[in-house]
């Protein structure tokens, strides 16, 4: 059973925010004072996600752990369960897609959720996100493998002179 009328809920609940929310500021003032220069809600990216760090390749989405139905820290209200249950189940679904379709795009996608932002943990997360942020980027500068080339003998694809023989180069 709900404290208030359905008008006040209705209210209460508009009110939410989606964006510069706790624990969005949180994150982007740690980043910010830190040096990482970012945006904010990028429209042009599935998902819109909260923080993208283009240099980095990086994508981070702060999530609340109601709303996107955390396993750890989410519950359902005691009302209108069955609602709830489906709201959530598909806010899920949605995150999902939303990060596999930025994977494919070649961003690297991390979620923060509000639980890990209370003050017990919070300098932990912090530095977790940026040693990922550090890494993922590291790890885009490496130099790509240069392909091998196999000498096959007896092949008709390509042919080179030689003593007599006829060798041909294939890319493994």
């Amino acid at each position: 059973m709900d404290i208030w009328d359905k008008e006040k809920r209705s209210a209460v609940m508009a009110k939410i925010r989606s964006k510069d929310t706790k624990p969005e500021l949180i994150v982007r003032r740690y980043l910010w004072s830190r040096g990482y220069r970012f945006r904010k809600n990028v429209r042009g990216l599935p998902g819109t996600p909260d923080i993208v760090l283009r240099k980095y390749g990086v994508a981070i989405f702060v999530h609340g752990c109601f709303w996107h139905g955390h396993e750890v820290d989410g519950h359902l209200p005691h009302s209108n369960i069955a609602f709830w249950k489906k709201k959530i189940e598909r806010n899920k679904a949605r995150d999902e897609r939303t990060k596999e379709e930025l994977k494919r795009m070649g961003w690297s996608v991390m979620t923060i959720w509000e639980c890990q932002l209370k003050p017990a943990v919070r300098e932990q997360t912090l530095q977790e996100m940026e040693y990922w942020i550090n890494h993922t980027y590291l790890e885009r500068l490496k130099p790509k493998p240069v392909k091998m080339y196999e000498m096959v003998e007896n092949s008709p694809s390509v042919a080179a002179e030689g003593k007599g023989e006829y060798l041909t180069i294939r890319n493994k």
